[in-house]
């Protein structure tokens, strides 16, 4: 879909401490922007499980014992804040049934048309972001939506607006990449780009390693039994699968 203008994220690993301001912030504005103020609001603790933004903790490495009784060790970790990278080529919208998710034309966010969402998942299973999510009340799908209330009158998403360190940056990509170049390309835990495109742009903490090849998941709730995440240490892992 050729859209007017491409809205998308930037990202500085090297600077992200892990803090989850944007991770809180985005909850906090998502309940209120899905459940409204009154009846039925709940609160922060309402949509149990529902993160539209998350920061990952990826990290490896081992520690080796020398033989005058000594060690020495790699060991690395960094943080990655991700949430829906309104995708070129969405494989959400792309394997939707009903047409809910679809990709705006003016601004090419991503969003959701819930009167249309039948909650089948299909968008979660195919995302290898895990940005759709589900409300379990509602049994309707919900994502990032770009805070495009906010735009509207000139103001950053909210997670970018929240973070203590400028590690996240929202504009067209055009404005991105004429302020930030290309980026070092993705680095773990994010699957390749090449699957769908995303409007990410990503500096490399020192310590990032290769992207890995992934595809979406689809779960009711995170990580049911049996298909936890396997840490690999050495080659690193997600450090905090039952956070995000």
């Amino acid at each position: 879909m050729k859209v007017d203008k491409q809205y998308g994220f930037y990202l500085d690993t090297t600077k992200c401490t892990g803090c989850k301001t944007c991770h809180v912030a985005c909850k906090d504005r998502m309940v209120g922007s899905q459940r409204g103020e009154g009846e039925g609001a709940k609160g922060i603790s309402a949509m149990k499980g529902v993160l539209w933004r998350r920061v990952y903790e990826y990290g490896g490495g081992e520690w080796t014992a020398n033989a005058d009784g000594s060690f020495e060790q790699n060991v690395f970790a960094y943080y990655m804040s991700i949430g829906c990278n309104h995708c070129s080529e969405p494989a959400c919208v792309k394997y939707c049934p009903t047409g809910a998710m679809h990709k705006r034309k003016e601004d090419g966010l991503v969003h959701i048309k819930q009167d249309l969402c039948i909650g089948c998942e299909s968008c979660a299973c195919a995302c290898p972001y895990d940005a759709p999510q589900l409300d379990p009340e509602r049994k309707v799908m919900t994502k990032c939506d770009g805070c495009f209330d906010r735009l509207a009158i000139g103001r950053q998403p909210i997670c970018v607006e929240s973070c203590p360190l400028r590690a996240l940056d929202f504009d067209t990509m055009d404005n991105l990449k004429a302020k930030y170049g290309e980026g070092d390309g993705h680095i773990a835990p994010l699957p390749s780009p090449d699957i769908t495109k995303p409007n990410l742009i990503i500096k490399a903490n020192r310590h990032g390693r290769p992207v890995k090849e992934s595809v979406g998941i689809c779960y009711g709730e995170p990580w049911p039994v049996g298909s936890e995440p396997k840490l690999d240490l050495v080659e690193g892992s997600v450090l905090n699968p039952a956070e995000v």
